[in-house]
């Protein structure tokens, strides 16, 4: 299978997923937007991966490449492709499906658990998953739940925590990190320490967590072969 991913800012790349998908033995291209690289034709690729960045979804008239990534999305959802995106990615796929983005009303920093919805439970992609899950979140907005979309996990601070679209839930949108590496979380450890709230921890106490990273890869793995076992692409 071709995956293809969408990456916004240099320390927010595939991380876990990479290894997926070279131990799969899939072919991994990139568009890299801080690098001015092209979008691909949707010819080239079964897998669309919108991966996460500090921009918002709606900052088009400040990055004008962004309404031509939001036209490649709705394109590869229209074209029954497999499209997962991770945080700003999942924003991303809202927007495109025509929901809304906006700022939440808790910024959401470090490890914090998510609840599985009852459509999450009983969902083809997150039904294996505990009903509770520790996961890596870094975001400050959120989205509405698309129209035909099913809500699948939520968490104290932030409703909308993943949902799948469509019947065949080929489309998975997923606001939170289950992809970051201990090596992701020691870059991000180095920068700034984000303004104190009530969901948000010292950098500190995150690096002091990575070792959460290793069983929150394998769940990535798990999300990835439900998603990639849709596809009729080998």
């Amino acid at each position: 299978m071709r995956l293809h991913s969408l990456e916004h800012a240099a320390e927010e790349g595939l991380g876990s997923i990479e290894h997926w998908a070279r131990t799969g033995g899939h072919n991994i291209t990139r568009t890299r937007f801080y690098l001015g690289e092209a979008l691909p034709h949707q010819d080239d690729f079964d897998m669309l991966v919108i991966m996460g960045g500090p921009m918002s979804a709606n900052d088009e008239a400040l990055l004008p490449w962004l309404s031509a990534e939001l036209r490649c999305i709705e394109q590869a959802i229209t074209q029954d492709k497999l499209v997962l995106g991770i945080c700003l990615g999942a924003q991303l796929i809202a927007k495109a499906l025509g929901a809304q983005v906006y700022k939440n009303t808790e910024r959401e920093i470090g490890w914090f658990p998510i609840q599985l919805t009852q459509a999450g439970q009983h969902s083809r992609i997150f039904g294996a998953l505990p009903q509770m899950l520790t996961v890596f979140h870094w975001h400050g907005e959120t989205f509405s739940l698309p129209q035909g979309a099913n809500h699948l996990a939520k968490s104290e601070a932030c409703l909308h925590q993943a949902f799948a679209y469509g019947e065949k839930e080929k489309v998975l949108g997923l606001q939170f990190h289950c992809e970051v590496t201990p090596e992701i979380i020691a870059t991000i450890e180095q920068d700034t320490e984000p303004a104190p709230g009530a969901f948000v921890q010292k950098r500190r106490q995150m690096l002091d967590q990575s070792a959460l990273c290793a069983g929150l890869n394998s769940t990535m793995s798990k999300l990835l072969e439900r998603l990639s076992s849709l596809s009729d692409i080998p």
